[in-house]
C-alpha cells in the first residue's frame, strides 16, 4: 500500500481509504467511508497495476490545475462512478480509454452536472486529467500497460516507467529496465555517477533522472 501510494503521489492514508475504506465519526455515530477502488486481492490488501492506474486517474480528478485539493469531491466522484456502472454498464470507469480520452467529455460532463462545475472549472479539470492520461501507455485493446509517473522530465521524453511486466512493477529506467532504487542505492553507497552509468550501460542523465525521481517520491 505504501509503495503504491508513493508511485501514485498520494498520501498512504488517502490511498488506503480509497481501496479499503475507513470509519469516521459523525453526530449520528460511527459511519464508514466505502472504498472507491476494487482491490485485486482484498484478503491481503494487495494492489494490482490496474489499481495503480485507477489511483493515478483518481488523483487527477481530486486536484486542481496547481496541484491543490480543489478538484471534484469524493462524493461527486463516487456518484459519477456509480452512474457509469448503473446507467452505462461500466464497472471500471477509471481504466477506460474511450471515456477518459476520446470521449472524456462524457465522463466529465456527467461529473460536471453532478458537481455543478463552472465552465472554467470544467476546462481546468479536463486539462489536468489529460496531463495524467498522457502518462498511461495502452496496448492495442486499450488496456493500461505502462505508466510514466510524475517526478521526472516532461512526458514527451520520459526516462522512468512503471511496467508490470518488468522489474516486478517497480519504477525502472525504461531503456534498460534497471530499477531506479538500485541505482540510487549505489550512489548513496558512495559510488560515482559515471561509474554506475557505465556498469548498466546508461547515460549519466538517465542515472540523474532515476535519482531525481526517487528523491521526489
Amino acid at each position: 500500500m505504501a509503495e503504491a501510494a508513493r508511485y501514485a503521489r498520494v498520501a498512504p492514508a488517502t490511498l488506503r481509504s480509497w481501496v479499503v475504506g475507513r470509519p469516521y465519526e459523525t453526530q449520528r455515530g460511527t459511519q464508514r467511508f466505502s472504498p472507491l477502488l476494487l482491490l485485486a486481492d482484498p484478503g491481503r490488501k494487495l494492489l494490482s497495476f490496474n489499481n495503480l492506474i485507477e489511483a493515478h486517474v483518481l488523483r487527477a480528478l481530486r486536484l486542481d490545475r496547481d496541484g491543490g485539493r480543489a478538484g471534484a469531491s469524493i462524493r461527486d466522484i463516487r456518484n459519477a462512478l456509480d452512474y457509469a456502472e448503473r446507467e452505462l454498464g461500466i464497472d471500471r470507469l477509471l481504466l477506460r480509454r474511450d471515456l477518459l480520452t476520446d470521449r472524456q467529455h462524457l465522463f466529465l460532463d456527467h461529473l460536471g452536472e453532478l458537481v455543478n462545475l463552472s465552465r472554467s472549472g470544467q476546462i481546468a479539470m479536463r486539462d489536468l486529467l489529460d496531463q495524467h492520461l498522457r502518462r498511461i501507455q495502452r496496448d492495442e485493446a486499450g488496456l493500461p500497460m505502462r505508466l510514466y509517473p510524475f517526478g521526472q522530465k516532461p512526458i514527451d521524453r520520459p526516462a522512468i516507467a512503471i511496467d508490470p511486466a518488468v522489474g516486478f512493477g517497480r519504477p525502472i529506467v525504461q531503456r534498460r529496465g534497471i530499477a531506479t532504487q538500485v541505482l540510487v542505492e549505489r550512489i548513496d553507497a558512495g559510488e560515482e555517477l559515471q561509474d554506475v552509468a557505465e556498469d548498466y550501460d546508461l547515460t549519466p542523465e538517465e542515472v540523474r533522472e532515476a535519482i531525481l525521481y526517487e528523491r521526489a517520491a
